[in-house]
């Protein structure tokens, strides 16, 4: 018992020590729809203007996907706060 949850143990640490491109995507996106319905919503209460606010919430859509997953990619190969 004791040497199946050890190896388990071990096997989840090693897989969650790194993630993949892929999951960095997924996050990427996910984060990105709820941080760009925050921007427009914001944009829309600061300028009353449903157009603006869309716009801003468009660029800001594609540019913080990019930083974000460069940003993902770089943590991915720092060891700071890993065991």
């Amino acid at each position: 018992m004791f040497i199946n949850q050890s190896k388990a143990d071990t096997t989840f640490k090693k897989d969650r020590a790194s993630e993949k491109p892929l999951r960095s995507i997924a996050k990427t996106v996910s984060w990105r729809i709820v941080g760009t319905i925050d921007t427009i919503v914001i944009s829309w209460f600061l300028t009353g203007k449903i157009q603006t606010a869309l716009a801003i919430g468009g660029v800001e859509l594609v540019t913080k996907m990019i930083l974000y997953f460069a940003h993902e990619r770089v943590w991915n190969v720092i060891n700071f706060g890993r065991d």
